[in-house]
């Protein structure tokens, strides 16, 4: 088989993954103009249609698809080939896709980023943060970090031990007026932000002591989904906000914000990278994992 030919199918195999040819090409390394010059030379040559474009849309024909769970298993094997030679070298080699939500990104990823890569220098590190509920398969990532929701069968989720917590706080000049909550129960009697996913649906605050688990579902007048905006409007006395503490520990020790039943709000233990079950586990993966287990 000549280079052209596995050039060709490798552009197909991203753009049945990714059903877009803008992001195949990004995973390749190419222009989208080029991705789809290689699959129309593969379909001249085959002379059969594997994919289906229309101007907002990217489709897998039947015999795409049939295509498609052939290489799948035979690009996956090459790929633990050329991962075996890391046997051979000092350090692992190659690039690592992660996905992680941006509201932890710098708290999780971000303290191991340089000592991961400095002892592994011929690693790359391709951190992509969003708070949008991300399909890893289909946008071509290695692995992602989800907060403890439930994850599609087929994945592996291993626990990354951090210390993040949520905090609850608010100004001085809000407490001014108001009495310090007690117990999570009160908080029915304060203006408290709503907390928002990117999708829109709200969540609620949720805490824990002595084995005992409270939910508080906030009716305040103000929603967000921006941990930044959250502490920006607590500080500027509009209600009481439920965010991660890391964003609010300076203001806190400055004075600037009241922390309050921090009894109530014990370290989160459900953070977990996730990757799928039956892909090969990467050298560089694997240094990853390492890295943010520790």
């Amino acid at each position: 088989m000549r280079a052209t030919d596995l050039s060709e199918l490798a552009a197909f195999d991203a753009v049945a993954r990714h059903r877009s040819f803008r992001r195949a090409g990004e995973e390749r390394g190419v222009t989208a103009s080029a991705i789809s010059h290689a699959v129309s030379s593969l379909e001249a040559r085959l002379g059969i249609r594997l994919l289906n474009r229309t101007t907002r849309s990217v489709s897998v024909t039947d015999a795409g698809a049939m295509l498609m769970a052939r290489l799948s298993p035979a690009y996956a094997d090459i790929g633990s080939a050329l991962d075996s030679l890391n046997q051979f070298r000092d350090t692992p080699f190659g690039k690592v896709r992660i996905n992680v939500p941006s509201s932890i990104a710098s708290f999780v990823v971000g303290p191991v980023l340089k000592p991961l890569l400095v002892n592994n220098p011929s690693l790359q590190l391709e951190i992509v943060a969003t708070d949008r509920l991300v399909d890893i398969v289909e946008e071509g990532f290695d692995a992602g970090i989800r907060l403890g929701e439930s994850l599609r069968d087929g994945m592996t989720a291993v626990k990354i031990k951090t210390r993040l917590r949520f905090a609850v706080v608010g100004s001085p000049s809000y407490f001014r007026a108001r009495p310090i909550p007690k117990s999570p129960h009160d908080l029915k009697h304060h203006t408290c932000l709503q907390n928002l996913y990117p999708s829109g649906a709200r969540y609620a605050w949720s805490f824990a002591k002595g084995g005992k688990e409270v939910e508080f579902q906030p009716t305040g007048p103000l929603s967000l989904d921006d941990h930044a905006l959250m502490l920006k409007a607590a500080l500027d006395g509009i209600g009481l906000a439920y965010l991660w503490e890391n964003y609010a520990l300076r203001a806190i020790s400055e004075g600037k914000l009241v922390r309050v039943l921090d009894a109530w709000c014990p370290p989160e233990d459900w953070i977990y990278l996730y990757y799928p079950a039956r892909k090969y586990l990467s050298a560089g993966l694997r240094a990853v994992i390492t890295a943010l287990r520790a």
